[in-house]
């Protein structure tokens, strides 16, 4: 089976990477030649863990290879997976379609004999048929059909999400289609993996519904934790208790500062918009937006009050700035919140994270960039765990307390143990406990 990926960011180059592991030969096409030149190079451009080895393996076994050239990728595939970007349009926040119709113009001057078009972006309802209709009109003569296959990715556990998925989602109408989609994940079903086949506005809205879920277990959580501040209660216990109800699950039942990322802030009002334009509200979800968007702020004052009501003239260390760990990626961190509002505040900003530096830099001016979490800590006198990063957790907390010249923590992520960090002499403040 042949497949050519149009796009190579973060979806589209996991999913071509993961397709080729499973001995289909792919070729990604990319239109930015700086991105195209590091891949050939046999470097990725995200953090991934696991991706640079899947990489250089079906590379060098040239099932994968990337190119510029979208013609002869799309003449002689199966399967053409749209991976472009859909980021939220400006003036009413819906998702930006541009690069998708784009793409499918290109492709439909190249099509030759029956091919499947495959959404992988996240897109709204109703856009397969759009763009099956756009396809019509530049190319009556052509043969294809138009699913709707939605990625369900964790940054920082992509691979182990497609090669041990909860579930596989095809939206088809189409028998041809049907038959081309089942061999493609034919290597997940061997492994009892569900390969569901649905329809195309089913599976589109089922995405956006199930990032909207999770968005507000989270909102969820959050709210709770400030509630067992106020009643003596402890969050992470509350969380395991609910948590074993197996209608609720365990799962996004950790307080924090509020969900980022380049999926929830997008998906979320995406399907507001969209329920909105239905006429059908989703009210709970705009709850759940206006929830995480107070809590950025929130977590920027809570900052401010621990450190005796003023952090104006001192120091800030912020451990982890990426919106979650095992990953680069900084859209939608709740750091672009709360690191600037502390500089507004008067502070001092000294930043380290394992990762996220590249791509953090550009958007957090004006802050120091340390090489470890103990030289960012060196005469702070406030620090502060943004990203819980796993080699936070192992941090000593005695040896962190002595390089510093005050005595607060702030812990937003509950990384710590309240009786241990005040053992090593801080002043600690957690979440919801």
């Amino acid at each position: 089976m042949n497949i050519c990926m149009i796009g190579a960011g973060y979806v589209g180059l996991v999913s071509a990477a993961c397709f080729s592991e499973f001995g289909w030969n792919v070729t990604c096409v990319d239109k930015d030649k700086s991105r195209l030149a590091e891949l050939e190079s046999g470097k990725s451009p995200i953090y991934e863990p696991g991706l640079d080895d899947l990489l250089a393996r079906n590379m060098s076994a040239e099932r994968l290879v990337f190119t510029g050239d979208l013609g002869p990728a799309v003449k002689n595939a199966d399967i053409v997976f749209l991976a472009v970007g859909t980021p939220m349009r400006r003036g009413d926040g819906h998702a930006d379609l541009s690069y998708v119709y784009a793409a499918v113009e290109e492709v439909a001057a190249h099509l030759d004999g029956f091919t499947v078009i495959v959404t992988k972006s996240t897109v709204p309802v109703g856009t397969s048929r759009e763009l099956e209709r756009r396809l019509l009109a530049a190319r009556p003569d052509g043969e294809f059909a138009v699913c709707s296959n939605p990625e369900f990715l964790r940054e920082g556990s992509a691979i182990q999400d497609f090669t041990h998925p909860d579930r596989v989602l095809i939206g088809t109408d189409d028998d041809r289609a049907r038959e081309v989609m089942a061999e493609l994940y034919r290597p997940l079903a061997l492994r009892n993996a569900p390969v569901m086949f649905v329809g195309r506005e089913s599976a589109e809205l089922a995405k956006y519904a199930a990032n909207g879920f999770l968005a507000l277990k989270i909102s969820f959580i959050n709210e709770i934790a400030d509630l067992c501040e106020e009643l003596g209660a402890n969050v992470q216990e509350v969380a395991s208790a609910i948590g074993k109800d197996g209608r609720i699950g365990d799962k996004f039942l950790h307080p924090g500062p509020g969900y980022g990322g380049s999926c929830f802030p997008k998906d979320v009002n995406a399907l507001i918009r969209t329920a909105r334009e239905a006429k059908s509200p989703v009210s709970i979800v705009e709850q759940v937006q206006r929830v995480n968007d107070e809590r950025k702020i929130t977590m920027a004052r809570r900052i401010e009050a621990a450190a005796d009501g003023s952090i104006k003239g001192k120091t800030v260390a912020v451990l982890g700035v990426t919106f979650k760990p095992n990953t680069d990626d900084m859209r939608e961190a709740p750091s672009l919140v709360i690191v600037p509002m502390l500089q507004e505040f008067g502070a001092t900003v000294r930043v380290y994270d394992p990762q996220g530096r590249r791509q953090a830099e550009p958007q957090l001016p004006d802050v120091t960039w340390c090489e470890s979490a103990l030289d960012a800590v060196t005469d702070a006198d406030v620090l502060v765990i943004v990203t819980e990063w796993n080699e936070f957790r192992a941090l000593d907390l005695h040896a962190a307390k002595e390089r510093m010249c005050g005595s607060v923590l702030v812990d937003l992520r509950n990384v710590f143990q309240p009786d241990a960090a005040e053992a090593a002499g801080f002043r600690y403040s957690g979440i919801g406990r």
